[in-house]
Order: structure tokens, then sequence, then C-alpha cells
């Protein structure tokens, strides 16, 4: 997707309910972000408090005439709601005001659209919107018009949208098919991989909290890593060596956000159940936002649905040298990092060895020739970091899974390394 100028952006205006649900201000701090990495230039935001909800325009006639007043003969004007708006309020706003109009919804699925880069997760935002806009579609039709080619078109086309309903669930039901077989191939894979024996840890956490930049730090691998909300859709998995010689497979995984749609949580299933069976949870937290204990709360009940909730996991806190002092978080197993510097990465590497310890156990053993048959049980089952071929026997640097350590307790060598 070509790069916006600041010329080619689109203006745009947030609009908001505080209703006491949840903090207003800060979501709309989000939304201005989420807007930005979008595309768009926040020109106006507008928050109203309100008892509840209005059924027919979420803000009332009287703010809705008061919204118009200010956008006065702009046509090229687009508004952002930070609520998720039904298909009567979508098209009476639109209507009322003869402006383009989204939700937050629509606001995160067209960013999911634009950082897709694989063919699953092309096809599961695909999905995701399809599911969302189709009810929407009576409501949202002029007001997709408005839109052209702009923020919230990103993904299926204009065209397939206007399309009949027939025709818009058969695309969702093809997609649900490929899906479907891509889940069936991803859970063979963790099957294997839990039948091999190899650990995984799945890199969690808020949105640009630096999971990316933490993977590519420890890995070596080259994830995209930008200071913007969601730099990362598609999950990626790279291997380390831990301290004691293990391997293990780190895989990082789409960043969570407040009020994660229904349907991206849906259609990212199979992506986001990485984290659910994974051996480890690396929960990635930026220290240095003041929202820190709110982000992981969100990250916390997010594992919970995804049924992770009993995982054993380190809650990573990134980005530390840009904090004075570290903040208290009682009950969380706590490795402060920067990502970015290096520092702390020798800690979180003996956090995770610790946390996995007891799988394998690293020994040396020298093993007499005529039980040499024993390093292929261990190659199997773990590593052989070396050999050395003595007179008396083999002397071998092992790693080895815990369930066969009793059959090579009696050549263990204690007084050699």
């Amino acid at each position: 997707m070509e790069e916006l100028t600041i010329q080619q952006k689109q203006k745009a205006i947030l609009v908001g309910v505080d209703a006491g649900e949840f903090d207003a201000e800060s979501s709309m701090d989000e939304l201005a972000e989420l807007a930005a990495t979008a595309g768009a230039e926040v020109v106006a935001r507008m928050i109203q408090k309100r008892g509840e909800y209005d059924s027919a325009t979420l803000i009332g006639s009287g703010k809705l005439e008061e919204l118009k007043q200010f956008v006065g003969e702009d046509e090229d004007i687009l508004l952002i709601f930070d609520h998720e708006l039904g298909p009567v309020q979508l098209r009476n706003i639109g209507d009322e005001t003869g402006l383009a109009v989204i939700d937050r919804t629509m606001l995160i699925l067209d960013i999911f659209a634009g950082r897709a880069v694989t063919a699953e997760g092309r096809l599961q935002v695909e999905l995701a919107q399809l599911k969302y806009r189709l009810p929407r579609l009576v409501g949202a039709g002029k007001s997709l018009s408005r839109l052209g080619g702009g923020i919230g078109t990103r993904g299926p086309g204009e065209s397939k949208l206007e399309s009949d309903r027939r025709h818009i669930r058969r695309r969702i039901n093809m997609l649900e098919d490929k899906l479907e077989e891509l889940e069936k191939r991803r859970t063979m894979l963790r099957a294997r991989r839990k039948k091999d024996g190899q650990l995984t840890a799945a890199i969690v956490g808020y949105t640009n909290a630096g999971k990316s930049t933490l993977l590519n730090a420890l890995t070596g691998a080259e994830v995209m890593a930008e200071d913007m909300l969601f730099a990362t859709l598609d999950p990626t998995s790279r291997g380390i060596e831990l301290p004691d010689g293990r391997s293990l497979i780190l895989i990082d995984t789409v960043g969570f956000i407040r009020r994660l749609p229904h349907h991206l949580v849906e259609a990212f299933k199979s992506t986001l159940e990485e984290a659910a069976s994974a051996d480890l949870i690396l929960n990635v937290c930026d220290a240095s936002n003041p929202e820190l204990e709110e982000h992981i709360s969100v990250s916390e009940k997010l594992l919970e649905e995804l049924g992770a909730a009993e995982t054993p996991r380190i809650t990573v806190l990134n980005k530390c040298d840009r904090v004075g002092e570290l903040p208290y978080l009682d009950g969380h197993t706590i490795i402060p990092i920067s990502a970015r510097t290096g520092e702390g990465f020798e800690r979180l590497m003996e956090g995770i060895t610790k946390a996995l310890s007891s799988t394998h156990s690293r020994m040396m053993v020298k093993l007499p020739y005529d039980q040499a048959g024993l390093l292929a049980l261990v190659r199997r089952e773990g590593k052989v970091f070396s050999e050395e071929y003595e007179a008396d026997g083999i002397l071998a640097d092992i790693l080895v899974d815990i369930k066969v350590v009793r059959k090579l307790m009696d050549y263990r060598v204690t007084n050699e390394k």
C-alpha cells in the first residue's frame, strides 16, 4: 500500500460518548492513534457525556446538529465513532450529516486489511470485514459510497459489498472453509511440536508494546517493528537456544487492544490459539505507558477468553530504559528489559529457562562403549552438545528429557565439565 503523504491524508473528526462504561478520554486517545495509523489527520474530537447511548444516532439529535454546524460545507470530512455503530445508527448519522461515517471496529479492520501479508492473514481479515459489514449493508450503502477509496474501504472492494447478500454469504462460507483447512494444518503442526517435545513460548501483549522488536533482538529475525499500532499482524515463529541448551520456538502474535472487535477475535482464533497452546506466555508490556495496568488487564482478559488463563507466564516490562522507577505490579512474575538496548536480556533468558525447567536436564555422562546406544536415545529425547571418545568410554555433554534421566544417572560425571 502506498504511503500517504500529509497532503493526501484524510481529515477526520473523532466522536465518542462518555456513558461511564470506560475511560472515554483514554479510549479517544487510542482512537486518535488508530486513525493516524490508518492514514487520517484528526482535525477535531468530540466527547458527549450521556447517561445512555441514543438508539438512533448514538450521540442524540442535538449533538449531531452541533457536529453538522462545526463541519459546515466541508464534505471531505470522515466521522470516526469510538463505538460500534448499528445499521440504523450508521444510516441515520450518514443521512443527517451527509458525511462518510465509520466506527471503531471498521477502523481497526481497515488497519488489519492494510497490514495482512500472508494468505491466511488476508483471508482472516476479509472474513471479519464481511461478517461485520453484512448486517450493515443497508445502513452503510451511502456512507461507503462517500468513502470512495478512503479509510474503511480497504479489503473487500466496494462492488463486492454492494452486491446481493447471497453472494456475500457464499463468499463468507468459502473463506470459512479455507480457514478451516488452514486451522487443521496449524493444529497438526502444534500436535507435531508437542509430540516431538518442542517447547514454545508465545509473545503476546498490547499493541505497540515492542513484541516484534523483542523477537528481532532475541532471534535476529527481521519482522517489521515500527512505533505504530498493529505494525505486525501475521504471526512469526523463530527458534532460540536457552542457556541450558534447550531449543525454544518464540511465536510473535497480533497485538491486543481494548474492546478488540469480536469478529476479529473469532476470525483470528486459530492464530491466537498459538498462545493458548504454548508452554509459556511472555506478556510484553510498555513500562513507560501511563496505562500500563489497564493494558496488562486487557491482555489477561483476552488470554482468559482464549483458554490460556492457566498457562505459565512472565510479565516482560519492555522500554524500561524510558522510565526512572519501575511500577509495582502485585502478583506478577516481572522481568524488566529494553528490547531496543538489550538491557535485561540475560535475566529474561534465565527467567524463561527457569519457567520451563521441569522438562529437561543437562548433564555430563561417561558411557561405556557397550552402552553407546544410549547416545541414540539422548539424540531422540534431547540433544548432544559434545562427545569425546576416551579409552574407557564416551564423555558427553547432553541435554535429556527428565523421563529418561534415571537411565543415565549411573554414568553421570560430576567432576568434569
